[in-house]
Order: C-alpha cells, then sequence, then structure tokens
C-alpha cells in the first residue's frame, strides 16, 4: 500500500509506481501534513466523483479543493475557499465547473481550468448537508435541516425553495435518475416525490407501522431509479420499490451495526442500472457491501482501528474513494475486492477421513451439504424479512453475533466440569445463550440517544485509560446505565464491574449493556441497598461462609483487624479483574454465569481459603489491602474445586442462595425498572451534586469574566501605551519632514533662477529660428505657385484636345447609329409583310375547309334521312302483319274472346302508358333542346367578345342548321318508335359536338403564331396590320386556357346527355317487347 503525502503541493503525481492494489483493495492513500507541523494533517472532509468516474473532487478542513485524475495518475489544487466544505458535486452540464457549499451555508461554483468563481448563491440559514444535480447537469438542489432550494444552473438564480414546520425538518431531498422527479425525506421517516417541472406531488411512500421507528438517516437510489434504500438508527435497511411504491424487502445487518451512516449502490456494467450490490457504512467504521436479493455479504471496507467517516463509490463502479476517521483519503480498486467473491465454488465431493482413536469425547459438529432449505410460502402479504448472512470466515465477533437459541444447560454443565472451560471459540455463544440476553436495539437506542450522563462527563479524569475508544465504550455503556436507573450515576465502584466487560465486548456496545445490566440484575442482588456503604449484608454471608469452612483464618483476620470490607469486598466490587489474568478471568466467569448467583460469593471464599497460607502471614493492615488490589499466584482450577465443594458443602441455613434470587434474564422490549435502592440518599445526592454543579458553573463563569475584564484591562493599558507612543512618532517624523521640506524649497528657488536664465536664452533662439523659417517657407511658397500655374495650363490644353477628339467619334457613332436604324426599319417592313401574307393564306385556308365541311354535314344528314324512312318502313310492316294476324285470331278463336278483351284492357292500358311515357318523352326532348340552346348561346357570346365578326358569322350557320333540324325532327317524330328518337338524339348531339369541334371559335382552329415569328427578338404586335388588309384583328393567345376549360366541361355534359338518352331508350325497348309478347 503506497501513501501519498500532498502537504502544500499544488500539483503532482498520486503514485510514483504503479500500484498493485492488496488483498483489501487499497490503491493509495493521500494525506496532507500541515505545512508548520509535519506530524499533524490535514484532514479531508468531503470527496464526490465526475459522471465519467475516472476523477473525483476533495475538500480538506482548510477549504483547499483538489481533483484527483485516477486514470491519469494526477492531483491538481484547483481552489482555495478558506472555510471548510460541506458538501460537493461534480456532475454539472459543463463539466469543468463544479459546486462546493462551504460552511458559511454559502455555495459557490468554481471553474476547475480557470480557478475562477462563476457563481455565489445564497439563501440557507443553516449548514448545507448535501447538493443533488440533476440528470442533465442544470439544476440543483441544496439541502439543509430546515429548507431545501432549487437552483438553475444555467442563470444561478433560485427557481424554488421548500419550507417546512419547525417539528419536521428535512433529512435529504435529491433527483431521481432518468426522470424528472425529486425524492424529499423528512425526519418523521416520510417520503415524498415531486415533479421537478411544475413541483405537484406523485405520491407519498407509505410510512412502516411494523417494528420499531428506524430514523431515516442515509439513501441511496439505483442508476435506473426503480429502488430506493433507506436506514437509520437501527441495523434494519427499508427496500422500496419507487414504481410499484411498496415496501420491497427489510434486509438486518449484523446485531454490531446499530446505526446506518451512510448507502450506496455499487453499479455494474451489465446490469442496466439496476444495482444488486449496496454499500452500508455502519457507526463502527466498516463499509460491507451485500448483495440486495442474497442478502450476502460480498466484502468490507475500513476496520475498527482505521474506521471511515464517508464515502463515495465511481458511477462506473470501478472505484471507491473514502475518507478516514484518521483525516486522509483512501481510494479502493473493486475489482481487487471482487476477487474474492469471483472465485469458483468449492467442490462438492470430498473425502471424510476417520480417527483411528475414536476418541468420543471430543465436540461432533454435522456438515449439511446439499440444497439449502427455504420457509414455507405464506399466503399474506406481510413484507420479508431477511437476516443478513455474513462470510463463511469465523471470527469471534462474527461467532457473537450469530448465536444459537438453544443451547442446553445441563450439557454446557456436563462440558464446563470436564474441560474447566469453555471452547474458546465459542464462548460468547455460550454466553448470550447462557444470560439470555433479548437484544432490545430500540430500548438501548433511546438510552444511548439522551447522549452521556453528567456524571460521567468526567470519567476520563477518575479513571484514565490509554485507549480512546476503549475510554468513549465504558462512558457510553455507564451513561446508559446511569440513564437507566439514578443509582448507577451514583455509585462510584460501577465503573470497575462493568470495564472488564466493556474490554472484552468493546465492538458491541449493546451486548455489552445487557450483559452488564443481567450481572447487575442477578450477581450484584442486594448490593445497593445500603448504599452509599459497601453491601453489609453480602459481606455478613461472605463471612459466615468463611467462618463455617475456616475459623482459623477468620480469626486471624479479626485479630489483625481486616474485615469482609477489606478481603472481600475488593474481589467483589471490581469482579476479579484486579487479581486475576485474562484467560483466569475468563475461566472463572465461565463458572459463574453457569452456576447460581450464590457462586460468585463462593468464588470470593475459595479465593481466600486458596490464599490462606500467605494471608496467615500478613499482619499489617497495607498488606491485606495491597494483596486484595493486586494479582496472587493461584490456581484457577484449584479455586474452582474449592468453589464447588463449598456450594456442595455449606449448609442450606448459612447458604447464600437461600437468601439470592435464582437467575432472571432481561425483559424483551424494554428493560425492567431497578429501584431496590434507597431512594431518598440517591435523590440527595443528585440534588447535592446538582447543586455543586450549579455552583461550580457559576464560578467558573464568574472567574471568566474576571478573567475577561482582566484581559480587558490589560488590552486597554497595551493600546494607551501604543497610542502615546505611536503619537510621540509622529511628531518627530513631523519635525523632520518640515526640516525636510525647508531644504527642499531652497533647493526649488535656486533650481527656478537657474531655469528662467535658461528659458530667456532659449526664446532668443526660438525667436531667431522662427524668423528663418519664416522666410524659407515664403519662398518655397512662391515656388509652389508658378509651378500650380504651369500645370494648370498644361491641363487646359490637354482637356481641349481630348474634347475634339471625342466630338469627332460622336460624329461618327451617330452616322453608324442612323445606318442601323435604317436597316432595321427595312427589316422590320419585310417582316410585317411576310406576316401579312401568311395571314391572308391562313384566313383562304379556313374558309376552304369550312366549306368542305359543310358539304360533308349536308351528306350526311341526306343519309339520316334515307336511314330514318327506311326504319319507319319496317316498322309500319311489323305493325300491320302483327294486326292481321291478330284479326285472324280474333274471327278463328271466338272462345278466345273473353281474354281477347281482357288483353284489350291491359292493351289500352299499355297504349296509356306508351302515351304517357311518348308525352314525357318529348318534354324531355324539348327540355335537352332549350338546355343545348342555352349552352351554345353562352359559348356564342363568350366568343363574340374574342372574334366579333367570325363569331356572328358562326352563329348565323348554327342558327340555319339548327332551324333545319328541328323542322327535320318534327316531321320525324313518331311516339310509336322509341329507337328513332335515340338514334337521331345521338346523331344530333354527335353533329353538334362536331359544329364546335370544327367551329373556328374553337381554340383547336385558332391560328398559331409562326416558328419564325416566336423565335424573333424585335419588338412586333400580331394584333396590328397595314390598312390595307380587311381580315379581323385577333390575338393568338387570348382567352386560350379559360376556353379549353370550357371545352372540357361542355364535352363532360354531353357524355352525361348521352348516358341518360340511352337509359331511356333501353326502357322503352323493354316496353314495346312487353306490349308485343301480350299481342302475341
Amino acid at each position: 500500500m503506497q501513501t501519498t503525502d500532498i502537504g502544500s503541493k499544488e500539483d503532482g503525481k498520486l503514485w510514483h509506481r504503479k500500484p498493485v492494489p492488496s488483498n483489501n483493495g487499497i490503491l493509495v492513500t493521500v494525506i496532507r501534513s500541515a505545512s508548520a507541523y509535519q506530524s499533524k494533517t490535514v484532514r479531508f472532509l468531503q470527496v464526490a466523483f465526475d459522471t465519467t468516474g475516472e476523477s473525483f473532487l476533495a475538500g480538506d478542513h482548510h477549504g483547499n479543493i483538489y481533483v484527483i485524475d485516477i486514470s491519469r495518475n494526477r492531483f491538481k489544487l484547483v481552489q482555495k475557499t478558506g472555510q471548510a466544505c460541506t458538501a460537493l458535486a461534480f456532475n454539472l452540464r459543463r463539466t469543468t465547473e463544479y459546486l462546493v457549499a462551504l460552511s458559511d451555508y454559502s455555495i459557490k461554483c468554481f471553474d476547475q481550468d480557470t480557478k475562477q468563481l462563476v457563481s455565489w448563491m445564497r439563501g440557507h440559514e443553516g449548514a448545507v448537508s448535501s447538493l443533488s444535480v440533476h440528470s442533465s447537469g442544470r439544476y440543483a438542489i441544496s439541502t439543509s435541516s430546515d429548507t431545501a432550494q432549487l437552483w438553475d444552473l444555467d442563470t444561478f438564480q433560485r427557481k424554488r425553495k421548500l419550507n417546512v414546520r419547525q417539528s419536521v425538518g428535512i433529512q435529504k431531498v435529491f433527483f431521481l435518475p432518468l426522470s424528472n422527479a425529486i425524492l424529499s425525506c423528512f425526519t418523521d421517516d416520510s417520503i415524498f416525490a415531486w415533479e421537478s417541472d411544475t413541483l405537484f406531488s406523485k405520491y407519498q411512500l407509505p410510512v412502516p407501522q411494523d417494528g420499531p421507528r428506524i430514523h431515516y438517516k442515509a439513501f441511496a437510489v439505483t442508476q435506473d431509479g426503480k429502488m430506493l434504500a433507506a436506514g437509520g438508527r437501527s441495523n434494519l435497511i427499508h427496500l422500496w420499490c419507487l414504481d410499484s411504491q411498496q415496501l420491497f424487502r427489510v434486509i438486518q445487518m449484523p446485531p454490531k451495526v446499530r446505526t446506518v451512516r451512510h448507502l450506496d449502490f455499487l453499479p455494474d456494467s451489465f446490469d442496466g442500472g439496476s444495482s444488486q450490490v449496496l454499500g452500508v457504512l455502519s457507526q463502527d467504521g466498516i463499509m460491507r457491501f451485500i448483495n440486495i436479493h442474497t442478502c450476502k455479504q460480498l466484502f468490507d471496507i475500513g476496520s475498527y482501528d482505521d474506521a471511515i467517516t464517508s464515502a463515495a463509490v465511481c458511477p462506473k463502479g470501478r472505484h471507491i474513494a473514502a475518507v478516514m476517521d484518521n483525516g486522509s483519503l483512501r481510494i479502493y480498486n473493486v475489482q481487487s475486492l471482487t476477487q474474492e467473491t469471483n472465485k469458483p465454488p468449492q467442490p462438492l465431493v470430498k473425502v471424510v477421513t476417520t480417527n483411528k482413536r475414536g476418541d468420543s469425547s471430543c465436540l461432533k459438529m454435522k456438515v449439511h451439504t446439499g440444497a439449502v432449505q427455504r420457509p414455507a410460502k405464506t399466503s399474506g402479504r406481510r413484507i420479508q424479512t431477511k437476516r443478513l448472512r455474513t462470510p463463511a470466515v469465523s471470527t469471534l465477533e462474527d461467532k457473537e453475533n450469530d448465536m444459537p437459541d438453544a443451547l442446553s444447560k445441563k450439557r454446557l454443565r456436563t462440558l464446563l466440569r470436564t474441560f474447566g472451560e469453555y471452547p474458546e471459540k465459542y464462548r460468547m455463544f455460550i454466553w448470550r445463550s447462557l444470560l439470555q440476553l433479548p437484544q432490545n436495539h430500540a430500548a438501548f437506542s433511546s438510552l444511548t440517544d439522551k447522549g452521556v450522563h453528567s456524571a460521567y462527563l468526567c470519567l476520563h479524569e477518575r479513571y484514565p485509560i490509554k485507549s480512546h475508544r476503549l475510554q468513549r465504550g465504558l462512558q457510553r455503556v455507564l451513561s446508559a446505565l446511569a440513564h437507566w436507573s439514578a443509582i448507577f450515576g451514583e455509585a462510584e465502584y460501577l465503573p470497575l464491574v462493568a470495564f472488564p466487560f466493556v474490554k472484552l465486548f468493546q465492538n458491541n456496545p449493546l451486548i455489552c449493556f445487557e450483559v452488564v445490566a443481567t450481572v447487575i440484575m442477578n450477581w450484584c442482588q442486594h448490593w445497593f441497598e445500603y448504599f452509599p456503604n459497601p453491601p453489609l449484608n453480602i459481606l455478613s454471608m461472605t463471612e459466615n461462609v468463611l467462618a463455617h469452612h475456616d475459623k482459623e483464618l477468620l480469626q486471624h483476620f479479626v485479630d489483625c483487624g481486616v474485615t469482609s470490607q477489606l478481603y472481600a469486598w475488593p474481589l467483589l466490587e471490581t469482579l476479579f479483574s484486579e487479581v486475576l489474568t485474562r484467560e483466569e478471568w475468563l475461566k472463572l466467569f465461565d463458572n459463574i454465569f453457569t452456576n447460581h448467583p450464590s457462586f460468585l460469593l463462593m468464588a470470593v471464599v475459595a479465593y481466600v481459603t486458596c490464599c490462606r497460607a500467605p494471608l496467615l502471614l500478613c499482619t499489617h493492615r497495607e498488606d491485606f489491602e495491597y494483596f486484595f488490589h493486586h494479582r496472587n499466584t493461584l490456581d484457577i482450577s484449584a479455586m474452582l474445586k474449592e468453589a464447588y465443594r463449598l456450594m456442595e458443602t455449606t449448609p442450606a441455613d448459612l447458604h447464600p442462595s437461600s437468601m439470592l434470587s435464582d437467575f432472571e434474564p432481561l425483559t424483551h422490549g424494554q428493560y425492567p425498572i431497578f429501584n431496590k435502592y434507597p431512594t431518598f440518599i440517591v435523590e440527595y445526592q443528585s440534588q447535592e451534586r446538582e447543586r455543586i454543579r450549579q455552583q461550580e458553573v457559576e464560578y467558573l463563569r464568574e472567574r471568566q469574566a474576571l478573567q475577561d475584564l482582566r484581559a480587558e484591562a490589560v488590552r486597554q493599558q497595551a493600546e494607551d501605551e501604543a497610542w502615546y507612543t505611536q503619537q510621540e512618532l509622529l511628531q518627530e517624523a513631523e519635525e523632520q519632514r518640515r526640516r525636510i521640506l525647508q531644504q527642499e524649497e531652497n533647493k526649488l528657488a535656486e533650481q527656478r533662477a537657474r531655469l528662467g536664465a535658461m528659458k530667456r536664452e532659449l526664446k532668443v533662439k526660438e525667436l531667431t529660428l522662427l524668423d528663418a523659417a519664416r522666410r524659407r517657407f515664403l519662398k518655397h511658397q512662391q515656388n509652389q505657385h508658378k509651378i500650380e500655374l504651369n500645370r494648370l495650363d498644361d491641363e487646359i490644353q490637354r482637356k481641349m484636345t481630348l474634347r475634339a477628339q471625342e466630338t469627332a467619334a460622336a460624329v461618327q457613332d451617330m452616322e453608324v447609329r442612323q445606318m442601323e436604324l435604317d436597316a432595321q426599319r427595312r427589316l422590320f417592313e419585310q417582316q410585317l409583310a411576310k406576316e401579312q401574307e401568311r395571314m391572308r393564306q391562313e384566313v383562304r385556308a379556313e374558309v376552304d375547309a369550312r366549306q368542305r365541311r359543310a358539304e360533308a354535314e349536308d351528306s350526311t344528314f341526306q343519309n339520316l334521312l334515307q336511314t330514318d324512312s327506311d326504319i319507319s318502313q319496317e316498322t309500319k310492316r311489323v305493325l300491320e302483319e302483327s294486326l292481321a294476324e291478330a284479326g285472324q285470331l280474333e274471327v278463328d278463336a271466338e272462345w278466345q274472346t273473353e281474354v281477347i278483351r281482357r288483353l284489350e284492357k291491359a292493351d289500352e292500358e299499355q297504349e296509356r302508358q306508351r302515351q304517357h311515357l311518348a308525352e314525357l318523352s318529348r318534354e324531355t326532348h324539348a327540355k335537352e333542346e332549350q338546355l343545348v340552346q342555352l349552352m351554345m348561346e353562352v359559348e356564342g357570346k363568350r366568343w363574340n367578345d374574342v372574334v366579333a365578326k367570325r363569331g356572328q358569322l358562326e352563329e348565323d350557320k348554327q342558327a340555319a342548321a339548327e332551324s333545319q333540324w328541328r323542322s327535320r325532327r318534327s316531321q320525324q317524330a313518331d311516339t310509336t318508335t322509341q329507337n328513332k328518337l335515340r338514334r337521331s338524339q345521338e346523331e344530333s348531339v354527335n353533329q353538334l359536338v362536331e359544329k364546335k369541334l370544327q367551329s373556328p371559335c374553337s381554340t383547336r382552329g385558332l391560328l398559331h403564331k409562326p416558328d419564325s415569328l416566336q423565335a424573333d427578338t424585335t419588338n412586333i404586335c400580331l394584333n396590328n396590320q397595314s390598312s390595307t388588309e380587311d381580315s379581323t384583328c385577333f390575338s393568338l393567345d387570348r382567352g386560350r386556357g379559360t376556353l379549353d376549360r370550357e371545352e372540357q366541361e361542355l364535352l363532360q355534359e354531353v357524355r352525361e346527355l348521352r348516358q341518360k338518352l340511352a337509359t331511356r331508350a333501353r326502357a322503352a325497348d323493354w316496353t314495346s317487347q312487353s306490349v308485343s309478347s301480350q299481342h302475341s
């Protein structure tokens, strides 16, 4: 393990050779020794990792902030704040900035690169205990005992403030990872979740009602924000599932853990943020890492002699930075710590070897392999409590905590009689089983929470102990006893009784307290009845037993004036700790705890009788006092045999067991009331002690006030003397400065006179130089004027020549321009003539095309008329044949008269329907004709605006054609033939469409601009024509888009009309066929 002393360095290496982690995982230990005293070190207080996990901040007691980079093997002093820090944060959005909470209740933000102060935030009235930064790095929450404040790290302004009642304080407020929730924990064990944006309450975790209060002090959340661990003044740890908002599991730590100071999850690269390993730092300075699912302890860091005060776990789970109790900073490698747990398991098959001697007297233990027995499932929904399983390495303290509950006292006595003592390895197990300790954690915590009792504030003065830790443990146990019963604060010999047990159980104060309390309740019966005197009744019992078994020794004590208070009471009040060694004392108390409480008195008599030879030689009181307060040569086994003999041979009327009660263990839950003492004496002594303490406090206060007055007088006198001395010095300095000023003034007057003479000389020289310079300037100015005149003449001449050249060039350009204009004019005339000729040819071609279309329409119309006449004759022929056949049938079939009559009625009905349909058809045809006429009129009106003369001509032609078409339709209208009507209507519609498509008003018939003119770049408008042209003026592009759209709409209407006519024609055909079938 390497140790680096950074001292007063501002930059350097952490290690000079690459460290190899030891079995305990320590990479390096960093200390900072004071510059003036090499033996003293400056304590580190806080640590905080950054988001990468490769570097962290460390703040010491003097306000120095260091950045320690593990990957680069460097440390750097980045800030000197001048006061101790209470919290750090190194995971801001700007990675070079960090937050420091100082002891003056303020928060400062620094930049580690520039070492400049970025912002200074105030608002807390108490020390800031924690800083929590949002996962985005934009917001932070600072927590003190009375308030929590939300800060915006972009503007460093306070957004919100959480205030609470005076009766309920704040434990911690922090952000949940991967969410916008804020978790607030209060001193009444209530936990609330809030929205960070709106600060609306999301939910509250239910406060556990079963069992004693834990008084939450430490909290930890997994990186995925789904699991919360909480611990406090107990060895229980609550695991909350934040998704279901229910208590997930309760983990019970070993009994040696009484208070949880810090919790932190150990992340893993493959767990997806749901950490499985939880680090628990307890009051003994050991941080234990456990698996929250299997409740198995994986490893631990720190020890009782090298305790940890605070720790921070790397976000990547690779390193742990711990602040030790001695003020140093220690860096652990997690990989080396987990190597032992990651080893493959031991082989399941093992060879059992037999002992040839077959000694049956030795202890036998059964080793169970195979499946682990699990508890039966219950149908209820109670929270499952798991007890933490300690590592397989068995130590004395671990055996204390894993005490079995069922041990046979009879078998223990047999074992004790055989070996004389219990095995060292299992002694604490057996003692706890014999004493039946209840382990009342809550009751003991309530006693220790009251602090140090006033009777033991100066315990170190009366009983100085080299080990400070042992001193504190003894003070804690005695204070708890004094708070339990007032008599224990007055008994002066109580520290002597408790000291051997405190030394034996210094790692477990609860067990120590309960062992001492059990000893007092059972083996110290009737000790306090004669308080403040020694227990005369107990000493009389001892003296009666001694008189029965060794009258000679008792008579020797009487002759020498030695009473039981001299030879028995020193052994009882120290419980033999002064006269026996540790092994002898443990062996003795193995027997005392196994037997009746009267065995302690028998042990006192046995000790005296076993030492009767040297005691008979002592005649002076001082010798007896020395003998019973120092160790002597004694066979402890012989003493125990003698004690058992006395227990068996002492008569019942003299036996102490008749006057002492049997063993009674401490009660569970709460400790029993102890009032077997004269209360008035204790109360009187307490009052006297309190009065003396008040007088001492008053005396100390007056003495302090007197010392303050004396110090004030001395200070005032020193100030007066200093003031007078200062005044004298000021006067002397004033006189000296006056003399200096006088000398300086004289020197200044002489210098002024010399300066005046020098100024006059310089003035004369200056005037001379000025006159010469003026004359030289005038001459130079005249020369410049001449040169300027010559230059102006040359410039005028050059401009005149240039103007003449420009005039000649302009004349030539005008002539060239005139020729270009003439050429353009002639070209324009030629193009205009060509355009007029092209327009004339297009008009002539259009007229010829119109004539050819008119002839084609006439021939088509004649063909239609011939077809209509043929169809009419065929129809007449069919009708005549039908009528003849009907007449013949009427003549030939008289018996069908009634049927024919009925058929005639049906024919009449059909005829009426046919006439009605014909009438409807005529009306529909008339309406369609009106619609077509209206559409044509609308079309003619629209084109009339575009081409007035040509439109009028086309309208006349269409009107004539329409009149002829109407006359032809009126002659050919026949209601008996619907097919003829359908064909004529379709042909008329087709003719109308063809006329529209062939009409010169359509955009399809318009004349298009020739390609030659489209490519021409001259400004020629085709709408302009010469006066000799008689054709109409029109534009090629005017209204083309509108006409195309109207044409498409008209074609759609024509298609719809065709569909309607086809439907009606089919209906008419069906009607005619039905009529024909009836006639037939």
